[in-house]
């Protein structure tokens, strides 16, 4: 099954924590429920981090894929 749906996508790549859960932060501000983004970041404590958020705000977590080079991609619907 494809998901022919719009993603919106983040590339947090390069920053260490906690960068990159600010910049998913400040990008998916005011974005409406249900929309679903690809995170891209490559922070060690990240995916750690990611759930954590997620569970603080109810985004929900649909997939986690490991790139090249330790890239960590997740696929994540917003609360």
């Amino acid at each position: 099954m494809t998901d022919q749906t719009e993603v919106y996508q983040i590339d947090a790549v390069g920053l260490v924590c906690p960068l990159p859960i600010l910049r998913f932060k400040k990008r998916t501000q005011g974005l409406p429920s249900g929309t679903q983004v690809e995170f891209l970041a490559d922070d060690p404590s990240g995916r750690k981090d990611m759930q954590a958020l997620c569970d603080i705000t109810g985004h929900r977590i649909e997939w986690i894929r490991e790139e090249e080079a330790g890239v960590l991609r997740y696929r994540i619907c917003l609360a």
